[in-house]
């Protein structure tokens, strides 16, 4: 499938992953409008394909170009010139497509390869999961400019690592390795080099892509629901997603293949 092209992004797929990586390296990846208008295009294209499992790919992966960095945050040159009214509107572009990826029925993996901070980190905390190098490392420095999280940061920071450390990382603007990501919930796992970084995500889009499609779109939708919730809403939202479940054939072949104890051949509806 055309994924389309874009000026500031490379995007081919992998197998079953389709690989995006941001292409500015000269300025460490960061989201210049330019950036951020590929980035509404290409989630633009995505969010065309659906929310169903019917999808030419099982997972995403974004990285960064280069050596240095994922993304190395906002492009501050460009937000110098901003007024109020385009600083709403440039945050409410990335806030769209940090939405769309949430909203995708695969898995987004977030590969970060070096700096991950402001935007990047935002950006980042919007994929499903985040794998990362020895060398990476993130952080929220808007209070050094006098600024505050405005691509989805003051939200889904509380969520990953809870409220208190959301507030003293943001609050102080500190910048930590991946090691203290991993420890405190940041990150889900930190590799050796680029290389191991990228690989590790591919063989995690590989084991998601033997699962069963619809269970999959089904569980990350039910999740993203679920994490507003009290328990009482969250249980209710699940039932209806464990309901959801067994309309799909997917279900009746899996079950089916576990009784007979044999391999199941997901049809992916």
């Amino acid at each position: 499938m055309d994924f389309g092209t874009y000026q500031t992004l490379l995007v081919e797929q992998r197998d079953e992953a389709l690989l995006v990586t941001i292409n500015q390296p000269a300025s460490m990846n960061a989201l210049a409008a330019a950036v951020v208008e590929d980035l509404h295009a290409l989630t633009g294209v995505l969010a065309d394909l659906g929310t169903d499992a019917n999808w030419p790919v099982r997972g995403i992966i974004i990285t960064g170009a280069g050596e240095k960095a994922f993304v190395a945050g906002a492009n501050i040159v460009e937000m110098n010139t901003m007024d109020p009214a385009a600083a709403l509107a440039y945050g409410r572009r990335m806030h769209d497509v940090t939405l769309r990826l949430e909203a995708l029925p695969v898995p987004v993996i977030a590969a970060v390869n070096g700096f991950a901070l402001g935007g990047g980190c935002e950006l980042a905390m919007a994929c499903d999961f985040l794998y990362a190098s020895a060398n990476a490392s993130f952080g929220q420095p808007e209070v050094n400019l006098g600024l505050v999280p405005g691509f989805g940061g003051s939200v889904r920071l509380q969520q990953r690592v809870g409220i208190g450390m959301a507030r003293e990382l943001i609050y102080t603007g500190r910048r930590i390795k991946s090691a203290e990501a991993l420890r405190i919930g940041l990150v889900n796992r930190v590799l050796e080099d680029n290389a191991a970084l990228l690989d590790a995500a591919l063989a995690t889009i590989a084991e998601i892509a033997s699962k069963a499609p619809t269970a999959v779109a089904n569980v990350k939708h039910a999740i993203n629901e679920i994490a507003g919730l009290n328990v009482v809403d969250g249980l209710e939202a699940e039932a209806r997603s464990f309901m959801k479940a067994f309309t799909t054939e997917d279900s009746v072949v899996g079950r089916a293949a576990f009784v007979a104890k044999s391999a199941p051949e997901f049809p992916g509806r």
